[in-house]
């Protein structure tokens, strides 16, 4: 009988690897038998307070990232979790013995503990003088090599736990991103917003234009739905009495992958009771300044070939106001729905609908086609058509827009706001033709959520809601194009078995 399971060809330096930890484990030297080294530094507080530590003894572990022998003395270089310090080794001060086998059985990769005093080499560079070495793990699989980091795209994706080792750059936007993160906890915290979990698993599929990923609970044995949004259980407790909410949630949606959508990603939502979209408005407008300030240390930041100035009051347009601007149709002068379907055939614009689409559905669809992209500076659209805005609330003085605004940035799609529909009749209709427009189109399975219409009937107020993808502001603050630059593990697409990565040149000493 065959066995599915295939053990991967060694290459020459993990042989070689792998029978210098045998020899260890043979001496009694079994790297991986250690479970504690006691660290009293890091390597940029050492460079930073060399006038105060020079001559003292510290203790650093981290990665042996170079390492250059010159009969009995050596320079190495270990990585830490701040960056990288120098390491003077002498033969004289660790021990002949000890010194043989850093010299023979340690490789770079390998994980090290030093302990020595500090000291600046006659060029000048703040080290640490060994005084005891040791190989705390070693590293079985060589690294690559180091120039640009690793260059194959797809091995940076997936073996990411590699690229951080590598790459100083894609370190630093993993610590933004959680620095963001805490600021967006602390601004809200600060504003009596309360953070709550809500369920990432949902026992129906709700008729939102999004579509689910379906697993099984074996239990119930029923299907189970991942979320595509955490809004209506947050509306729920809005409803409940919590006055203002928040979630950091992961969202998973069924869909294509391309640079600014993953099928796993992080938004961020928060309700507020008493307030509404205008509200919103002006706490993400405050939130963004301060934020950029605060991570980025300015006002105006580069973001691909532009330079977008964060902190400058936002521009301001209703949809109508820009589809205007940027195509010159202006929705006012459009008589009926088939006039509106006549300007979508002469700029060639598909409507999703097709023959039943409204002026609104039209307005929608030439914003996506004239205005998205030029949108560069921060800039908020508001009073969408009611037609794509099934959970806003109408605009008292024109029912067929909503109390709804998006904001963009060098034309992307940042959030999404609204004041929340908060009439029960009108929801239930609302999601009634939401459901109807997915048969249409072919698509069944989705049910109405009667609990959160329940929830609605027992009286929700006027509430403020808001919703931004995590992942898309950490690409504008860190400056990365790809959404898959600012997630550490992207969704990838399983190797075929016996399939292996592109392979990488590897590190020399």
């Amino acid at each position: 009988m065959s066995s599915n399971i295939n053990t991967p060809a060694l290459s020459e330096q993990e042989i070689v690897r792998r029978e210098k930890l045998q020899k260890l484990a043979s001496e009694n030297k079994n790297p991986y038998l250690k479970t504690r080294f006691e660290v009293t530094h890091h390597s940029t507080e050492i460079v930073d307070g060399f006038d105060a530590l020079e001559g003292k003894v510290c203790s650093i572990a981290g990665r042996l990232m170079s390492k250059r022998v010159m009969g009995k003395a050596a320079f190495i270089h270990v990585s830490d979790r701040d960056g990288e310090l120098q390491v003077y080794v002498k033969r004289d001060d660790i021990g002949e013995e000890e010194y043989a086998s850093f010299k023979k059985d340690y490789d770079i990769g390998d994980i090290v503990g030093v302990k020595g005093f500090v000291f600046k080499t006659n060029s000048g560079e703040v080290s640490l003088h060994a005084e005891n070495l040791e190989m705390l793990s070693k590293a079985l699989r060589p690294l690559p090599e180091k120039f640009n980091g690793l260059k194959d795209i797809d091995a940076k994706y997936r073996h990411r736990e590699v690229d951080l080792i590598m790459n100083a750059d894609v370190r630093k936007t993993f610590i933004m991103r959680s620095k963001i993160i805490e600021f967006l906890r602390s601004y809200l915290n600060e504003r009596g917003y309360l953070e709550v979990d809500t369920p990432i698993l949902n026992t129906i599929e709700i008729g939102a234009s999004a579509r689910p990923f379906v697993t099984h609970h074996n239990t119930l044995d029923i299907d189970m739905f991942l979320r595509i949004e955490t809004e209506l259980y947050l509306k729920r407790l809005i409803v409940g009495g919590f006055e203002k909410v928040y979630e950091v949630g992961r969202i998973f949606r069924n869909e294509g992958m391309d640079p600014r959508h993953n099928p796993e990603f992080t938004s961020v939502e928060m309700y507020q009771a008493y307030a509404n979209y205008t509200d919103m408005m002006d706490l993400i407008e405050d939130m963004y300044r301060q934020m950029t300030l605060k991570i980025c240390g300015k006002s105006v930041i580069p973001y691909g070939e532009n330079e977008i100035d964060m902190v400058s009051p936002w521009k301001r347009y209703t949809m109508a106001e820009a589809v205007k601007l940027y195509s010159g149709e202006d929705y006012d002068t459009w008589a009926d729905d088939a006039a509106a379907r006549e300007i979508a055939k002469k700029h060639h614009v598909e409507l999703e609908r097709g023959e039943d689409s409204t002026k609104g559905d039209v307005l929608s669809a030439l914003f996506e086609e004239f205005v998205e992209d030029k949108l560069i500076q921060p800039t908020f659209i508001f009073k969408y058509p009611v037609e794509v805005s099934p959970l806003a609330k109408r605009c008292p003085d024109d029912t067929l827009f909503t109390e709804r605004f998006e904001y963009y940035i060098n034309g992307m799609e940042m959030g999404n706001a609204f004041s929340e529909l908060n009439d029960p009749i009108d929801q239930r209709e609302r999601f009634v033709a939401q459901l109807k427009a997915r048969e249409a189109q072919g698509i069944s399975g989705a049910s109405l959520d009667e609990d959160f219409l329940m929830a609605l009937e027992q009286g929700m107020p006027p509430t403020g809601g808001l919703g931004l993808g995590l992942d898309r502001l950490c690409m504008l603050l860190t400056n990365n194009t790809n959404i898959r630059d600012v997630i550490l593990f992207p969704t990838m697409k399983p190797l075929a078995a016996g399939e292996n990565a592109p392979a990488e040149e590897e590190a020399g000493e």
